[in-house]
């Protein structure tokens, strides 16, 4: 049976201080810092680190890329001193904040650093799991959204199947968003007009 042993102000506190962390948009704020503008005027127009690459810089992308997992982490690992219940809501809250960001009308990025985030704050041996599904359908297809696709879909059997119910639930609900985030994208990987990684669009 799913239980849920966490009290109301307790919830309420880790949703709000997990969507806090998760709506810091490092992509937009990152290349402001560096001169480089808004990136919402880049290539799909999201605020992740997929689109920061689409700035030239690669480490600028790939300090998104960390920063974005991380906040997402901070929120699961911190709140889970306080037990399970509370790193599934600080976590799920810190995704949600990253896809829905208050200071920027509710637009955000798609979610899979930040869901990789929570899976290392919450499951840590876990993120192993989906980088080497990640690295392998991406090797295979070259096509790094389908990788992310297929990654995040195997991450809540894995964990059901290793007896993580609850954690699982959480990961099933956030591979939902994320797919429907990823609507676009699952659309030009049917017509077969999806960029491959290494080439520009």
């Amino acid at each position: 049976m799913f239980s849920w042993q966490l009290g109301l102000p307790s919830t309420l506190a880790c949703l709000v201080v997990g969507y806090l962390l998760g709506s810091i948009p490092f992509g937009l704020i990152l290349t402001r810092m560096a001169g480089l503008g808004d990136v919402r005027k880049f290539g799909s127009g999201n605020i992740g680190a997929t689109n920061v690459l689409r700035t030239g810089n690669k480490k600028l992308a790939a300090t998104t890329l960390l920063l974005d997992a991380l906040k997402g982490t901070a929120a699961a690992a911190i709140a889970s001193f306080w037990g399970v219940e509370a790193g599934i809501a600080a976590g799920f809250a810190a995704f949600l904040g990253h896809l829905f960001p208050v200071w920027l009308s509710f637009r955000g990025g798609k979610g899979v650093a930040t869901y990789i985030g929570v899976l290392l704050g919450l499951v840590p041996v876990m993120v192993l799991l989906f980088a080497a599904i990640w690295l392998a359908m991406a090797k295979i297809t070259r096509y790094s959204s389908l990788s992310a696709l297929v990654a995040t879909a195997a991450v809540p059997v894995a964990l059901y199947a290793a007896g993580n119910g609850k954690v699982a639930v959480l990961f099933a609900v956030m591979t939902a968003i994320a797919w429907i985030k990823h609507r676009a994208n699952i659309q030009r990987l049917l017509s077969g007009t999806e960029s491959r990684i290494g080439e520009k669009g």
